[in-house]
């Protein structure tokens, strides 16, 4: 009885071993490979685009070709990925060597820097989006005994600037524009920016509602606010100055965003400024009340000049650390004013004196960078009894990438 009891746990152990073993496989060699195979993630079908043209590219460009050193030679080595200006054996024509030697003249003449102080970060194409934030004012005696202010409403545009090397093109448009539509406030900007000097470009214009106060100085300064539609503002303007601390002053590392400043430096700046601005009102959508401040019989006043500067001022790049900068210029200017409709008792032209200050903070991280700017433009003319002041001031938050 014993030994049936025996041989009967003895073949339980074994059918449980069996079974244990049994169990142990839920996975069979066919099954790892199909989970392996669901964890690879499929490619959509940009990628796929992408990685197609990309083996083509490199297909065709490690494909064999005749190096032959004939004449022809550059051109096949050009389609190959092989270009080397460097290598007197390519064959070029006399033109193309001009044109790169011209190019490699004027980097090393006006893109040259002081590696200690300032760093190329490696890539040429600058992205970025903007919101700027601006108004514009301005404040005159169009008539006798009566002085007029003008401040434009808050305006809040959002833009786009892409850059290639030292060239720079921007467009921003007011948010309302894009929401409601009628009303036109936009900006366009160019720029070309190098080490020994920089050249701006611009064009604004601004018809939103402003608020206009006339002011009567027979009647103890006594102030009458009116909002106005129909006040059209439009200015354009180019400037251009050169850096005496070129070599250790970059620019374009608080505005360009194409260098890194590695040391803090400043330099001196001299230049020249021509700016044209008008400012004109609509008759017809003027409110009637604005009429009660205007003289019988006068002739709606319109501010329409031009600016011809020459310009000096200062700019300094602070390096908080190796990822963040601070810049500030200055540059005050002085010039010749020619008004192409002036006022009674107004003369056509006269000397001007303005000013301009810009503030610019940049965080650098990698490939990105993200900052913030201010900008002031100030001009005033003044003569005997009349007097024009108009001023332009904005601040601006960007974030963009290299490429």
């Amino acid at each position: 009885m014993k030994r049936f009891y025996l041989i009967l746990m003895l073949m339980l152990c074994m059918t449980a071993l069996s079974w244990g073993q049994t169990a142990e496989q839920p996975v069979v060699p066919e099954q790892q490979d199909t989970v392996q195979q669901d964890t690879v993630p499929k490619l959509s079908k940009f990628q796929q685009l992408k990685q197609n043209i990309t083996q083509r590219i490199n297909d065709k460009l490690n494909e064999p070709y005749d190096t032959t050193r004939d004449k022809r030679y550059w051109w096949r080595a050009m389609k190959h990925g092989k270009i080397n200006f460097k290598d007197s054996t390519m064959g070029y024509p006399k033109f193309v060597m001009f044109c790169y030697n011209t190019y490699m003249w004027g980097d090393r003449a006006f893109n040259s820097y002081d590696s200690a102080y300032v760093k190329h970060t490696g890539k040429n194409w600058k992205l970025f989006l903007k919101s700027n934030n601006w108004f514009d004012s301005y404040i005159g005696t169009p008539f006798k005994d009566m002085k007029v202010i003008m401040n434009s409403h808050l305006v809040s545009n959002i833009g786009v600037t892409l850059s290639f090397m030292a060239v720079s093109l921007g467009y921003s448009v007011s948010i309302s524009n894009l929401i409601h539509g009628g009303k036109v406030s936009n900006k366009v900007d160019f720029s070309f920016t190098c080490a020994r000097f920089t050249a701006d470009a611009y064009y604004w214009e601004n018809q939103n509602d402003i608020n206009v106060y006339y002011v009567d100085k027979n009647a103890d300064n006594e102030r009458h606010k009116i909002r106005q539609s129909g006040v059209s503002r439009k200015a354009m303007g180019l400037t251009a100055y050169y850096f005496f601390n070129n070599r250790r002053y970059a620019q374009a590392a608080a505005y360009c965003f194409s260098k890194y400043q590695k040391r803090s430096a400043g330099s001196f700046l001299a230049g020249i400024s021509m700016q044209h601005f008008d400012v004109k009102f609509d008759p017809e959508k003027m409110p009637e009340e604005a009429y009660d401040y205007i003289p019988m019989q006068a002739e709606l006043p319109r501010i329409l000049y031009n600016d011809y500067c020459v310009l000096v001022g200062y700019g300094y790049n602070w390096v908080l650390s190796p990822k963040w900068l601070l810049n500030f210029t200055l540059t005050p200017y002085l010039g010749y004013r020619y008004n192409i409709k002036p006022q009674p008792g107004e003369r056509q032209s006269d000397f001007s004196l303005n000013i301009r200050a810009r503030i610019g903070a940049v965080y650098n991280h990698k490939n990105f960078f993200m900052g913030f700017q201010a900008y002031g433009d100030h001009h005033r003319y003044k003569k005997h009894d009349s007097h024009l002041v108009s001023s332009l001031l904005e601040f601006s938050a960007l974030a963009g990438i290299r490429f």
